[in-house]
């Protein structure tokens, strides 16, 4: 095998250290976003060794370059079937390295400036569709509430819906972050960015939250342990778990009531929730607060939902990567590019 260059193991380290340290501690505590960033990073390595022919003995700063990276664009798109809205997350994902790596290495610093210059992919404003309040009814339905697990899904699709939750904000939310008992209850939860916003709940949340953490917790919780806790480790459960779950439960709804999607995401509960509070007479300002939107045009989306619409799920990323982010950096762990830079190979 040829040896690696000195800015081979300088970038490999970097890509390493962004991943599994600067992202966690100081941009996100999303699992599935530090995917996404992976993800990019997976592809753009992947596009270099098949397209490019570079191994990690050919591994420099210049493959990061302008013209590579629009290059790796058009791949995506013409070989990977890559959506443009898709292109643009994984360019905005590769900036974001090169910005990193830019804080950390002079020299590589004008990587980051022409990046910064690459023009998104034109994209069409798309609208849109969410649940109607008599889908929402029939997915809450599904559930077998005579069981542990079906009593804890529903109390997990309550809160998502009555909340209007991102399914890594409602997994996240700890013990503590509860206070079921106070005059208007509430939850504290955790947004994207850190950012705290209070969301009160009302009667029936509450019924449901306060039987699953009887049953699951007992009558004196620990603070910091998870509200939706993993039956294997006590952790955080898993995304991916509770997607294909809600799913499963979305197919049987829409065998009573047409309007819930086959193809439902767990992001539709969101949508659905908002949705509804604009047709009951909330302004959009006080929804994009309640949604912890940064900026009022996120949310101006939902002005053209109305509830007669045939419920369709929202495009989701294209799913690279089945696995989490991994815990360590090992290299060598493979001979492909990727696996030098402890990044997982894109899926072939």
């Amino acid at each position: 095998m040829k040896k690696s260059g000195k800015e081979a193991i300088i970038i490999s380290r970097h890509i390493n250290t962004f991943l599994n340290e600067y992202m966690p501690s100081q941009k996100t505590r999303s699992e599935h976003t530090i995917k996404s960033y992976e993800t990019a990073l997976s592809l753009f390595l992947g596009f270099l060794e098949v397209e490019k022919g570079i191994d990690s003995s050919k591994l420099r700063a210049e493959c990061f370059n302008s013209q590579a990276i629009e290059e790796w664009l058009v791949w995506l798109m013409e070989k990977r079937g890559c959506s443009p809205e898709t292109c643009n997350v994984r360019l905005a994902s590769l900036r974001t390295f090169l910005v990193y790596l830019a804080k950390h290495e002079v020299s590589m610093r004008y990587l980051s400036t022409e990046a910064s210059q690459i023009d998104r992919k034109k994209t069409f404003k798309k609208k849109v569709q969410g649940m109607s309040k008599n889908a929402v009814k029939a997915l809450l339905a599904v559930p077998d509430v005579a069981t542990k697990t079906g009593r804890r899904d529903l109390a997990l699709l309550v809160l998502m819906y009555g909340a209007a939750l991102r399914i890594d904000e409602v997994l996240s939310i700890k013990v503590k972050q509860l206070q079921l008992e106070a005059k208007r209850p509430y939850v504290s939860i955790i947004g994207k960015r850190d950012k705290i916003r209070t969301m009160y709940l009302l009667p029936k949340s509450v019924a449901h939250i306060k039987r699953h953490l009887q049953e699951v917790h007992g009558s004196s919780p620990d603070p910091d342990a998870y509200v939706f806790e993993s039956r294997n480790d006590g952790g955080k459960m898993s995304q991916t778990a509770i997607s294909k779950r809600l799913k499963n439960y979305a197919v049987i709804a829409h065998e009573s009531c047409e309007d819930v999607p086959l193809t439902f995401h767990s992001h539709q509960l969101r949508h659905a929730k908002a949705s509804h509070w604009l047709e009951d007479g909330m302004n959009i300002v006080q929804i994009s607060f309640l949604l912890g939107h940064e900026q009022l045009n996120t949310t101006m989306v939902y002005l053209d939902i109305t509830t007669e619409q045939e419920a369709n799920a929202l495009a989701t990323l294209e799913d690279e990567n089945e696995k989490q982010t991994p815990k360590k950096w090992k290299a060598g762990a493979d001979t492909s590019l990727a696996g030098f830079c402890g990044v997982k190979p894109m899926a072939r």
